[in-house]
């Protein structure tokens, strides 16, 4: 027989559970709403700025690595200085919170792809130059199944120097944070993701099968009778 204060004992761990979630919840809804609000409205270009470049995908999808190896990389080598380029690594991924107040996530391709995301999630915050950062994406997206391996190998051989700071954020649990946010800002997107990736100009996710096809001129029509897009655009 359980003990009227064993029952009160056990009300009061639930209620801690609880009340841990709701301050979780309350310390990063706004943060969060905001930040994707603003990634998902319609990106006000004016004269000579950069189209942006959104692109959500996954890291083990095979049309994710095709796009980013074919169509990004080569523009982004061909056409930076008319390209802002945003990565968001989570695509058709699902996100539930526990009793705890931690998050879980289910992966379209499985567990690995979790982590594999995650990786990319820290790597994409880690590197600030754009470059690099693209350069490391196309190369751990070309053999993501040891994800720890691809950003080891992609690191070394791109002569990337900050990697304890990439390994700390996913030990640490920041790159769940990360992909958290990621997947409420790819939620957040519409008309909803239908089909990975998914890649928005401007905010706008205009037609997709020619921006997968011909990523560059998807942009050069943007930019359209600017100066520079005679030095850029073919």
């Amino acid at each position: 027989m359980v003990s009227p204060l064993q029952k009160r004992l056990f009300i009061l761990l639930i209620m801690s559970f609880l009340l841990l979630f709701i301050i979780r919840y309350l310390f990063f809804h706004g943060d969060i709403v905001a930040a994707i609000k603003a990634s998902t409205e319609e990106y006000k270009r004016t004269a000579n700025m950069p189209v942006l470049v959104t692109v959500y995908y996954e890291a083990l999808c095979g049309d994710s690595k095709h796009f980013i190896i074919k169509q990004l990389l080569p523009a982004f080598k061909q056409a930076s200085p008319i390209m802002d380029v945003q990565l968001v690594p989570y695509g058709k991924a699902k996100t539930s919170t526990t009793l705890t107040g931690s998050y879980r996530f289910e992966c379209q391709h499985g567990q690995t792809e979790c982590e594999a995301n995650m990786y990319h999630a820290c790597a994409i915050e880690a590197i600030q130059r754009a470059e690099d950062r693209i350069n490391m994406v196309a190369c751990m997206i070309h053999d993501n199944r040891r994800p720890r391996e691809a950003l080891h190998n992609c690191a070394e051989q791109l002569g990337i120097d900050n990697t304890e700071l990439i390994f700390k954020c996913f030990d640490s649990g920041h790159g769940i944070e990360l992909l958290k946010f990621n997947g409420d800002e790819t939620h957040a997107l519409r008309p909803p993701v239908t089909f990975i990736p998914t890649v928005t100009l401007d905010g706008g996710q205009h037609l997709q099968t020619l921006i997968l096809k011909d990523l560059l001129g998807e942009v050069c029509k943007i930019i359209g009778k600017e100066e520079r897009a005679k030095e850029f655009c073919y």
